[in-house]
């Protein structure tokens, strides 16, 4: 049994990291612009210069990282919440957090940007940090009230919808360049990225991605009850602050340079752990984040190519592909609950 898991881990990391290389390289190579797999590969070597190696080194090159970053933080944002609510549908899109984030953002680019004109990558994190962890607080304070997962995930969605409200009435009364910018950047797009918010963002999921890591044998215990780890010497209150501070700042990070993108925090885990047929976080967190790197590289790549030149939003894509495996999730949680 335990050699079989083994050659089934061995798999599924070869797969998602062959799938992550061939993301990567298509979001370099595919575009509007036709350029040749091998020019495309002498441009990253270094050997090719011109009006291509330009769009490879400033436009496709920058978004390709950012996608593979994000969605792979965003991944594990969502696993994390699913830790802590111990429920494979909590993720930062349903529960409202990402919404939370971007009435943050917007509020920062209406009151600071627009009256300022200065404005920075570690801004809008900080925006969107603080809109997550008050979204966050919100659902905590719920959690405790209710133990009905129904009635809490509704809660959540009734979070996400008050936000957009508050974001909807900014956008009414901003200037027409503040809306503009908003509109743009709520759609959820990676469009526009350069490599220095793609250090920004690879400094802050990088470093937390690290952290959680270091944190998954004490997230191992939790998940075998607070009683057990308490027994094991687990500070189960510190434990949880510090999954609720980790996954929102990588679901802030994400929601800062990318805008909401659903679906991506609440389907790849759960795919991730069907593939594995593993709950623990050592092998969960890092599948999760090559999975959700993959899944984001090619729904990105499908908003850029399915309707070249219009570009689509990328919550559309991720919907498309992600919704079904959340339906899926919640007749198969019903099912197990009525046997």
């Amino acid at each position: 049994m335990e050699r079989e898991r083994k050659i089934r881990r061995i798999i599924v990391f070869t797969a998602l990291m062959i799938l992550a290389m061939l993301g990567l390289f298509a979001g370099i190579a595919i575009g509007n612009v036709s350029i040749s797999f091998k020019e495309a590969l002498l441009v990253l070597a270094g050997q090719e210069t011109g009006k291509n190696a330009a769009i490879i080194t400033d436009i496709r090159l920058p978004r390709a990282i950012m996608t593979f970053i994000l969605g792979g933080g965003l991944a594990v944002s969502g696993f994390l919440l699913q830790t802590y609510f111990a429920n494979p549908i909590a993720g930062p899109y349903i529960l409202g957090i990402s919404s939370g984030a971007k009435m943050a953002v917007a509020l920062m680019l209406i009151f600071i940007v627009g009256s300022t004109g200065r404005t920075s990558s570690m801004m809008l994190v900080m925006a969107a940090f603080a809109g997550a962890v008050i979204s966050t607080f919100f659902i905590i304070m719920i959690s405790r009230a209710v133990r009905n997962m129904g009635i809490l995930l509704a809660a959540g969605i009734m979070i996400g919808y008050i936000c957009s409200a508050i974001t909807d009435f900014l956008i009414a009364f901003a200037d027409d360049s503040d809306i503009v910018n908003l509109h743009g950047w709520s759609q959820g797009s990676f469009s526009g990225t350069d490599m220095g918010t793609v250090k920004y963002a690879a400094v802050i999921v990088f470093t937390t991605f690290i952290l959680v890591m270091l944190l998954s044998k004490a997230l191992d215990a939790m998940r075998l009850g607070e009683t057990y780890a308490r027994s094991v010497g687990v500070n189960v209150k510190a434990c949880r602050v510090l999954v609720i501070l980790f996954s929102s700042v990588l679901s802030a990070c994400v929601t800062a340079f990318a805008g909401p993108i659903s679906f991506i925090g609440i389907a790849v885990p759960f795919l991730v752990r069907e593939l594995l047929k593993s709950s623990k976080p050592i092998v969960l967190v890092p599948a999760s984040f090559l999975a959700g790197s993959v899944f984001c590289m090619f729904s990105d790549l499908l908003a850029r190519q399915l309707f070249a030149p219009t570009e689509l939003n990328i919550s559309a894509v991720t919907s498309l592909f992600g919704a079904p495996v959340v339906i899926y999730m919640m007749i198969r949680r019903r099912g197990n609950h009525e046997a």
